[in-house]
Parts: C-alpha cells; structure tokens; sequence
C-alpha cells in the first residue's frame, strides 16, 4: 500500500524514527498507542451523541468505538505481557493542533464535514505510522500487530471520508480534504522525535 496514493499524505514518516527512537522506548509507544485506540472511540462515541438523527453514521461509529476498544485490549494485553503497566494518559499535540483546523461556527453540515475529515486525517497518520512500524521495527511480535492494525486504520480512514460525503450537503468535501491534507503536512514537519505514535 503506497500512502501517497491510497491516504494522499504529503509528508511521509521517515522510518530512522522507528530505529532511532521507537525502538529505544517501546514501553512508550506502546502506552501512547492505547491511548490513541481509547480516544478514538470516544471520538465515535461523541460524534453519535452529536449526530443522533443520522442513522448510517451512528452504526458505523458504534462498530467503530466497538473495534477501537478491542484495539485498546489488545494494546494493554501485550503491555502486560511484557511486565509494563499502562501508566497515565499521555498528552497528543499532533492531535491538538490538527484539531485548530475545524471550523467553529458556520453551518451544521460544514461543522459535520470538518469533523469527519479530522477524524479521517488522524486514522490516516495512524495508519502510516502502522505501516512505517510493521515495515521497520526489530520485533517479530510487534511487525505482525501494526500490520494488522494498518489495514483496519485504512478502512476507518475510508469509512469518514464516505461519511463526509454523504453528509457533508453543499459542502465540497474535497477541496475541504485537500486542505486538511495541506495544513496536516505542515503540521508533522514538527513531529517524528518522539516514541509515541504521532510524535
């Protein structure tokens, strides 16, 4: 799978990140990745809450929050496995300011779109770093799981982006994206020293 033409990331991860500082602290990333899986189903969970007169979106986000908890699971069991503990809930700055990028005000279906789109432009971060990992990282265990995890954060990735575009009304969801895509490359240029999954 190339990230360039199937998420349109602009920037992508260089795998010396892995060898240079992943694998230095995988007690850290992996705290940090099951962090990520638990707010991203309680970002389902809010956009359920947010959109309850939208039927097709509240199913697919229960399934979603559903898988992302399973995730969360299977994070924390190989934490143990390894003799770590899950520690505190580690702060995401790559998120936060992704987050600046949503429209504040204007109509309700604009305010949907930008949502979804962010949500889209995480999974598909998380998605490449997936990759980037289960290409690079010296742990057969590991390799195998951020395969895995790749696939599914590609499918969450297609399924807001659907989303958007279903709802998204008047909205021309993507140019939006294309400049989501834009600002988020901007972004990660900050990023890639940390041993978290988008740090």
């Amino acid at each position: 799978m190339s990230e360039k033409t199937i998420l349109k990331l602009q920037l992508p991860t260089d795998p010396v990140w892995v060898k240079n500082v992943v694998e230095s602290n995988i007690e850290e990333l992996l705290t940090d990745h099951a962090y990520c899986e638990q707010k991203a189903a309680t970002n389902a969970i809010t956009l359920i809450v947010q959109n309850p007169n939208l039927s097709d979106l509240i199913r697919q986000m229960v399934a979603l929050a559903q898988e992302e908890m399973d995730h969360f699971n299977r994070v924390h069991e190989i934490i143990l496995a390894r003799g770590y503990t899950l520690g505190r809930e580690r702060k995401d700055d790559y998120v936060n300011e992704l987050r600046k990028f949503i429209i504040i005000g204007g109509g309700r279906e604009a305010q949907l779109v930008d949502r979804l789109l962010f949500s889209a432009m995480i999974e598909a971060r998380s998605c490449e770093r997936f990759k980037v990992l289960s290409e690079n990282i010296n742990d057969a265990e590991l390799s195998k799981f951020y395969h895995e995890l790749m696939i599914s954060e590609a499918t969450h990735y297609t399924t807001f982006i659907n989303l958007a575009k279903k709802h998204g009304g008047n909205v021309d969801v993507d140019k939006r994206w294309k400049e989501f895509l834009a600002y988020e490359a901007q972004v990660i240029q900050n990023y890639g020293k940390n041993e978290t999954i988008h740090g």
